[in-house]
């Protein structure tokens, strides 16, 4: 009567060997080959959003596209409107304290703003359509990033609104990488070159017209300092900057009256840099803007006593 049983405990026993066997054999394998494993995944299932999600996420995905036109149009209500003056003498201090940034960034953010500006209008007036949100206008994308919009500085008005619907085209109606807009940019100013006969030491005035990173600068004279092949770099009366040929006008002043405003920008320069009040500094800017050769007798005056203050 206990035959039976003894045998289905052989059998039982043997087909757990066999089983170590094989799972030794699948171990060995498993050494000598990695590659051959198979690995068993659970499959996890990913809810749909839902609708009240996609538009949270729609919504957050604009707030961040929004970034850097928002700082730009703050930062430049903030300088226009010195609402820094309580606590700083200068915007550039401001913004170093304030937000960590440097003047330079502050004005690519800036001038960012003015141009994405310009293309919204510039794609309301081509396609008569009304501005969303932000990110797109119907079917027109705009910049989402500071860095995008930073070489249409250097063309005109119109030329920027040409230039990124060329670079949206480019990106096959996306978004376009800077790399891309850089590119058009640098195509467009290849067919409309301007030959540069500017000389170094040759004093200019500079025309801003609608150049965002000129803002500031319209009007005043600057001195040559480096011919470059489509642009000057040139120095001012608050320091150094690169100007394209199309923003430079030559005031043709003899080689005796450059030297002679050579002499005024270094001593204009030297008091500037000694970091006085705001209000010192608005004459200089006065100064910086002359359309003559020489000082009157004042502002010689003013200038010598400024000079004797901050030792320069």
């Amino acid at each position: 009567m206990n035959n039976p049983s003894i045998r289905r405990k052989k059998a039982t026993s043997a087909a757990s060997n066999d089983s170590k066997k094989s799972s030794k054999s699948a171990n060995d394998s498993l050494r000598e080959n990695p590659a051959s494993a198979i690995i068993d995944v659970p499959a996890v299932e990913v809810p749909e959003l839902t609708e009240d999600e996609q538009s949270l996420r729609l919504h957050l995905e604009r707030k961040v596209e929004r970034a850097f036109f928002e700082a730009g149009k703050a930062l430049m209500e903030l300088r226009d409107r010195r609402l820094y003056r309580s606590t700083h003498r200068t915007f550039e201090e401001y913004c170093k304290d304030r937000f960590s940034y440097t003047y330079r960034h502050v004005n690519y953010l800036i001038a960012g703003s003015v141009i994405v500006d310009n293309i919204k209008m510039g794609t309301n007036s081509s396609q008569n359509e009304q501005a969303e949100e932000m990110g797109t206008i119907s079917s027109q994308i705009l910049p989402t990033s500071e860095v995008q919009v930073r070489p249409l500085a250097k063309l005109e008005p119109q030329q920027q609104q040409e230039a990124w619907q060329t670079a949206v085209q480019e990106a096959k109606g996306k978004v376009p990488s800077g790399r891309i807009v850089k590119d058009v940019v640098q195509r467009i100013m290849e067919s409309t070159k301007i030959p540069n006969t500017y000389q170094i030491g040759e004093v200019c005035q500079i025309l801003a017209k609608d150049n965002p990173e000129l803002r500031g600068k319209g009007g005043c004279w600057a001195i040559v300092t480096q011919v470059n092949n489509f642009s000057c770099t040139v120095k001012t009366w608050d320091g150094e900057c690169t100007v394209g040929v199309q923003h430079l006008r030559s005031f043709e002043y003899l080689p005796a009256e450059c030297q002679q405003m050579q002499q005024i920008c270094d001593r204009i320069s030297r008091v500037y840099s000694s970091g006085l009040e705001e209000s010192v500094q608005r004459f200089l800017e006065s100064l910086g803007k002359l359309n003559r050769t020489y000082l009157t007798d004042l502002e010689a005056k003013v200038l010598s006593l400024l000079e004797l203050e901050t030792g320069g």
